[in-house]
């Protein structure tokens, strides 16, 4: 079986994401499915592991082709970026500029076709922005390192997908922004992720913008008949089981029931709302849309615990695990 390569940046070096990496990688069985390597600084993962009294070990290596990928001994891509006293939980303008670096290392990988997936620990996007890097977060920067012109962020949580069609921006700007072709374009790739995942014929639910999905013009402005109907009916022409709009009130109930595979939803909170209520630690965020396949932890940097050895690494581990099933699907289709 061929293990997939999966790059995993380090983040914000004062957050948790050193230390929800080295639980991680201290998983042996972790390694049986993929291949980790991680894109940060070496020290600071030394630094973690002496936090959470991990017996692992760590090794420098200058270019991919010198990975070991054995468990017990891991292997990190150092820039050798933070320096050794930098305190955790603080923010930090050189933090943000090195969870920049660790990305554009891994895109730069990823592109020349030396990794096959990359899953990232969470960066603090005040960070990011002190550093001169003006990103709303993470899937914005990837779209621009990479050239895409449009992406979707999917959230994954044990029994329940949702892929959204607006993310980063107000409520206001969000409806404004939602358009028929926009809903169309989110469908397609919320669709070929889940074929790509072994979903042969995926369940899709859509969202309406307003409560009831608009009680047929009883609430709202007529935007459900105006920015969605008309991406539904195209899909729907194109043969897929695509439902809505629906009330996104009862439609998430069903889909963690298993009535549907994914959930479009048309504005951030509306899709991640239900997602962290059934648990934030086993969340997964995965962009879609990307020439190269991520998924990152669900949580942030959590200032507040950073450096206390408490960090749990369930939603790191779900993240690795669906990064491999993504990249191994991915090489099974370019074999076909």
């Amino acid at each position: 079986m061929h293990r997939p390569i999966i790059a995993i940046t380090m983040g914000d070096a004062a957050g948790v994401g050193p230390e929800v990496i080295v639980k991680s990688l201290a998983h042996a069985d972790l390694y049986r499915n993929c291949r980790p390597l991680v894109i940060g600084d070496l020290e600071r993962l030394q630094t973690a592991a002496q936090l959470t009294d991990s017996p692992l070990q760590f090794r420098a290596i200058k270019q991919i082709e010198d990975a070991a990928y054995t468990h017990g001994t891991v292997d990190c891509m150092d820039l050798g970026l933070i320096p050794k006293d930098l305190p955790f939980g603080e923010l930090s303008a050189l933090c943000g500029d090195a969870a920049y670096r660790y990305i554009a290392c891994a895109v730069e990988l990823a592109m020349r076709h030396k990794i096959d997936a990359i899953c990232t620990a969470p960066l603090n996007k005040e960070a990011l922005h002190a550093a001169g890097h003006i990103y709303p977060g993470h899937t914005e920067l990837l779209a621009q390192l990479t050239g895409t012109p449009e992406v979707s962020m999917m959230l994954v949580a044990p029994t329940l997908r949702v892929i959204h069609v607006t993310t980063h921006i107000g409520l206001l700007d969000a409806i404004r922004k939602i358009e028929p072709g926009l809903v169309s374009r989110t469908i397609e790739r919320g669709y070929n992720t889940l074929l790509s995942a072994g979903i042969a014929q995926p369940r899709i639910g859509v969202c309406g913008i307003n409560p009831h999905a608009g009680e047929n013009g009883l609430f709202g402005n007529g935007e459900e008949e105006q920015k969605i109907i008309p991406a539904i009916l195209e899909q729907q022409a194109l043969g897929r089981d695509v439902q809505g709009p629906l009330p996104a009130d009862t439609l998430f109930f069903r889909a963690a029931r298993g009535d549907f595979d994914l959930v479009v939803a048309m504005y951030h909170d509306q899709g991640h709302s239900p997602v962290k209520v059934m648990g934030l630690e086993s969340g997964v965020n995965v962009t879609v849309g990307l020439p190269v396949i991520r998924s990152s932890v669900d949580h942030g940097t959590a200032f507040d615990i950073a450096g206390k050895g408490i960090a749990d690494e369930r939603s790191m581990l779900e993240a690795l695990r669906i990064a491999t099933e993504l990249a191994a699907g991915k090489i099974a289709e370019n074999k076909a």
